[in-house]
């Protein structure tokens, strides 16, 4: 049996360092999500984060969807009642 081994923020960068090509407000923004990232993980504990997010999450969750996207999606699956 093959053995995986799970990494909850593998396409995260957890570094507290400014990259070079990451202007301050795209570093505060980083930092701030890895922060909600990591409370998250420590508030439900590992065994509930792997099964919320089997493939560990990314910085795409955070984004605020758009109008566009909100309504498609209401069309999709109808109005929360």
């Amino acid at each position: 049996m093959t053995e995986t081994t799970y990494s909850a923020f593998e396409n995260l960068n957890l570094s507290d360092a400014r990259m070079k090509n990451e202007t301050r407000e795209e570093y505060k923004e980083r930092i701030k999500r890895n922060k909600k990232a990591l409370k998250l993980y420590n508030t439900i504990g590992r065994e509930q984060f792997i099964e919320m997010f089997p493939e560990g999450i990314n910085y795409k969750m955070f984004d605020i969807p758009t109008k566009e996207e909100i309504e498609e999606d209401v069309k999709k699956f109808g109005e929360a009642k």
